[in-house]
């Protein structure tokens, strides 16, 4: 149903965001790192029309079940599961902050593929941020939107994110990619226009998701705190590259020197792509994405058999590299190609795919595309 039929009157504006892919820099937001995550051409969107009432009324195009209606003033933190929690959890944070929200009526969309790691979510909650922002004249940029959907997340939804999905959708810029500081949220615009080089980066959503990963990403946050710990820094971006050798020979844990290891050499490796695409040199970035699938293969143990597939059978058909990106346990990977190799590449990773076995993966091309706006 429309926003029309569904609330009774024309909403007062149109408003966008995107789910992102991350290029490299996995599992290191919240080590304080380094990540570079690029917007995708996915959007969800938002109309919206504001309320005084305190009354806010949610509605999803792509979700059974009709108008959530919720009161602003009775919102409280992990009491709601299904998908209205995460523009909810934007009207409580920005309230929490002092922000005066009086109530909204929302109609969501989404064109971001959920399940897929590519950051539905915060899509959901950038949008709804962006719409109230500038409904309510609160005069936050896009990196205080970032931090008003981060916290909704982890304190209103309960999930233990980092910063990067939410910054990625605020902020990107159309044709580059991100590079964010995690511990400062500084950020910069690296250009990334891989049609202008005969360039094209794939995505390979495998349509799995192992329920290996549950829970697996907190573990990994607190072997990543008890590493900086025993190492006496304030967070694992402190160790640097150069003395990663010496760190892990302090470390008797297994599991925890293999998180280490990847999380000090994922962000060497965010840098060594920061500067092969300051000179150009986009083709250099392929092993650089190969080798740090290895890493979260091998030190961090979140990929699983469809992934690395997906990374096997791209480079044995003529990638220049692949990598999977986000969570893992499934989801997605990246697959850095020669344009005029793009098909033969995909078809390669599809027959891979129906000879073990596995669903056929959903395969598309990732543009580097504008992060938050209004669109009316």
């Amino acid at each position: 149903m429309s926003f029309e039929e569904l609330y009774g009157g024309a909403p007062e504006g149109t408003w966008a965001a995107p789910g992102r892919v991350n290029l490299i820099g996995e599992y290191t937001d919240f080590n304080d790192g380094f990540v570079m995550p690029l917007a995708l051409p996915h959007t969800a969107v938002a109309q919206v029309s504001r309320r005084t009432d305190g009354v806010l009324r949610l509605y999803s195009a792509d979700i059974e079940g009709g108008i959530v209606q919720l009161r602003t003033d009775e919102l409280e933190p992990l009491t709601n599961t299904s998908w209205a929690a995460y523009p909810a959890g934007i009207v409580w944070a920005l309230r929490e902050a002092g922000h005066p929200v009086t109530g909204a009526d929302i109609h969501l969309s989404s064109t971001v593929p959920t399940g897929a790691g590519l950051s539905s979510s915060a899509a959901l909650e950038v949008v709804t941020a962006l719409a109230l922002n500038d409904l309510y004249e609160l005069g936050l940029d896009c990196g205080q939107l970032a931090l008003i959907a981060q916290r909704a997340e982890n304190a209103f939804v309960g999930v233990p994110c980092g910063v990067m999905d939410q910054t990625a959708s605020a902020c990107c810029a159309e044709g580059h990619a991100l590079h964010l500081d995690c511990r400062d949220h500084s950020i910069r615009q690296v250009p990334f226009d891989l049609a202008a080089q005969g360039l094209r980066l794939l995505v390979v959503d495998t349509r799995v998701k192992h329920a290996l990963g549950d829970g697996a990403y907190a573990e990994r946050r607190a072997g990543c705190e008890e590493g900086a710990r025993i190492l006496g820094v304030p967070a694992l971006r402190d160790v640097p590259y150069e003395q990663l050798a010496d760190a892990l020979a302090k470390l008797s844990d297994p599991k925890v020197r293999g998180y280490v290891r990847h999380v000090v050499s994922d962000n060497h490796r965010v840098a060594r792509t920061v500067a092969l695409l300051d000179t150009g040199d986009v083709r250099g970035v392929g092993p650089i994405l190969t080798d740090g699938h290895a890493s979260l293969r091998d030190d961090l143990l979140v990929s699983c058999d469809e992934l690395d597939l997906v990374v096997a059978s791209a480079n044995a058909g003529g990638a220049l590299g692949a990598r999977m990106t986000g969570g893992g346990f499934g989801g997605s990977a990246i697959v850095l190609v020669e344009e005029v190799h793009a098909e033969a590449v995909a078809k390669a990773v599809t027959e891979a795919f129906a000879a073990a076995g596995h669903t056929e993966p959903r395969i598309f091309t990732a543009t580097a595309s504008a992060g938050a706006r209004r669109l009316s």
